[in-house]
C-alpha cells in the first residue's frame, strides 16, 4: 500500500516537498476546491489539479477527497496542513524580519496568554527584555487555554502565558511556572462590612462576576466553592475581561473572586478590596508553555530568561 511504502522508507530517502506544491495546497484548504484555489492564485483549474496530483504522487498518499461541496482532507492531508501554515507564516515572517533587522529592532516575537497570566507577568518581563537587548517588537494576543495551546502547535506563537501546575502537560509542550498569586474575594465599597477573611459559605447568596472562558482559571475558581461545599453562585454575570469585571465590583453591589495581585493592580485608590478566602488553600500558578523540543528565536528566549522559574 502507498502509505506502507513511504512510511517504511529511510528518513533519509523520504521525497523533498516542493515548497510550491506546498503552498499551492494550502491554498486548496483555504479555499475549499480546487476551482477556488485556482481563481485565488490566478491560475488554470488543470494546473493547480496537477501540482496536487504531483505532490500526491510525491508523498505515496491522499491528501483529501472531492465531493460535491468541496473537499475533506483526509488524515494524512491534515498532518500536511500543519507544515504548510507553518510555512506560510515563515515566508511571511522572513520579510517582516528582515524590515525589523535593517533597522536594529530585535523580533517580532508573537505570543498569546489569559489575561490574568499576561497582566501577572508580561509588564515586568518588557522592562528586563528591553534592558538586554534594547528596541523590540512584540506582539501579544489573549486567548483561552486550549486556544493557546493550538496557537503554539501551529507556531502563531512561540510562548503562551497561562495558568501552570493544574492539569497534565502533553508531552510536546515544556511548562515553566514563573509567578504564584493566592486567590481573594474582591468587593467594592458596598461591601465595607465584610471583615479581612470570609468563608464562601457565608457569601454564596451574593450577586457575583466570574469567569465565562472554559479553562484553567475557571476550573480553580469552582474548585474553590466546591472546597466550601457550595454550589457555584446562580446569580452570575459571566465576564472574562478582567477591567470589566472589576469595574462591576467597583460600582456594584457584586464580587468576585480573582488572584489579589491581579485584582488590586492598577487599583492604588482602595475602590476595591480583597478578602482572604478561608477555602482557598492553593494558590495560583502562571507561568509560560513552549513546544518542546522546538528552537525559539533570539527573543523568545530573551523573554524566558527575563521571567523568573519557580519550583
Amino acid at each position: 500500500m502507498a502509505d506502507e511504502t513511504a512510511t517504511s522508507q529511510p528518513l533519509a530517502r523520504l521525497p523533498a516537498i516542493d515548497p510550491r506544491a506546498l503552498m499551492t495546497f494550502r491554498t486548496v484548504c483555504e479555499t475549499g476546491s480546487i476551482s477556488a484555489a485556482a481563481r485565488a492564485l490566478n491560475l488554470s483549474q488543470p494546473s493547480v489539479s496537477n501540482t496536487i496530483a504531483l505532490l500526491e504522487r510525491r508523498l505515496g498518499v491522499t491528501l483529501f477527497e472531492r465531493r460535491r461541496g468541496g473537499i475533506v482532507l483526509t488524515r494524512e492531508g491534515e498532518v500536511l496542513r500543519r507544515p504548510a501554515e507553518a510555512m506560510a507564516r515563515l515566508l511571511s515572517d522572513a520579510v517582516s524580519d528582515v524590515e525589523h533587522a535593517r533597522h536594529r529592532i530585535a523580533g517580532p516575537l508573537r505570543i498569546g496568554g489569559t489575561p490574568g497570566a499576561l497582566l501577572t507577568l508580561l509588564p515586568g518581563a518588557i522592562m528586563r527584555v528591553e534592558q538586554a537587548v534594547g528596541d523590540f517588537a512584540l506582539s501579544a494576543v489573549e486567548r483561552p487555554d486550549e486556544q493557546l495551546l493550538d496557537m503554539l502547535r501551529k507556531g502563531e506563537i512561540e510562548l503562551a502565558f497561562v495558568t501552570t501546575r493544574i492539569q497534565n502537560v502533553p508531552s510536546d509542550v515544556a511548562e515553566v511556572t514563573c509567578a504564584r498569586d493566592p486567590f481573594a474575594l474582591i468587593v467594592g465599597p458596598s461591601h465595607a462590612d465584610l471583615g479581612e477573611r470570609v468563608s464562601l459559605r457565608d457569601v454564596e447568596h451574593y450577586p457575583w462576576v466570574l469567569p465565562e472562558a472554559r479553562g484553567a482559571f475557571r476550573r480553580q475558581v469552582d474548585a474553590l466553592f466546591i472546597a466550601a461545599g457550595v454550589s457555584v453562585p446562580r446569580t452570575t454575570i459571566r465576564c472574562d475581561s478582567l477591567l470589566t469585571t472589576r469595574a462591576i465590583v467597583r460600582e456594584t453591589d457584586r464580587v468576585t473572586v480573582l488572584p489579589r495581585a491581579v485584582a488590586l493592580d492598577g487599583a492604588p485608590d482602595g475602590s476595591i478590596r480583597a478578602i482572604a478566602i478561608e477555602e482557598a488553600v492553593f494558590e495560583r500558578s502562571v507561568g509560560v508553555l513552549r513546544l518542546a523540543g522546538r528552537r525559539l528565536s533570539p527573543l523568545a528566549e530573551a523573554m524566558l530568561h527575563a521571567l523568573p522559574a519557580i519550583p
